[in-house]
């Protein structure tokens, strides 16, 4: 039996505070699920389910691109989502398809973060 029973949330560090909150609340839309801007961490989903986090990055060793993890939603059609992210001004890779195995696109946040989605036909 594993300790673990899913994952809870997953993390990335931002530079600035400010524009990271406004990009996973405004442009992505999330319902925000916990903020506390004096300790720097906010977390966005619902109830039950896994959570996307920022922690505000104060040093003093530079900001770690990427933070070591990559989220990845399920989506309907991976071609509307980033043609609809794109729309929005977020940076996004064309759509990658692996015939037989995943249709998969990814976006990044204001501070270069890598997310993910995958999902429709492979």
């Amino acid at each position: 039996m594993s300790w673990f029973h899913n994952i809870n949330v997953v993390s990335h560090n931002v530079s600035d505070w400010e524009r990271a909150k406004k990009f996973y609340s405004e442009v992505l839309d999330w319902p925000v699920a916990y903020a506390n801007d004096e300790v720097g961490w906010m977390e966005w989903g619902e109830e039950n389910k896994t959570h996307i986090s920022i922690n505000r990055w104060e040093g003093p060793d530079p900001l770690p691109l990427n933070g070591g993890a990559t989220l990845v939603l399920g989506v309907d059609d991976p071609h509307a989502v980033t043609a609809a992210l794109r729309a929005k001004g977020v940076r996004c890779d064309d759509v990658t398809h692996i015939p037989g195995v995943v249709l998969y696109g990814t976006f990044y946040d204001p501070d270069g973060n890598r997310l993910q989605f995958v999902g429709g036909n492979a």
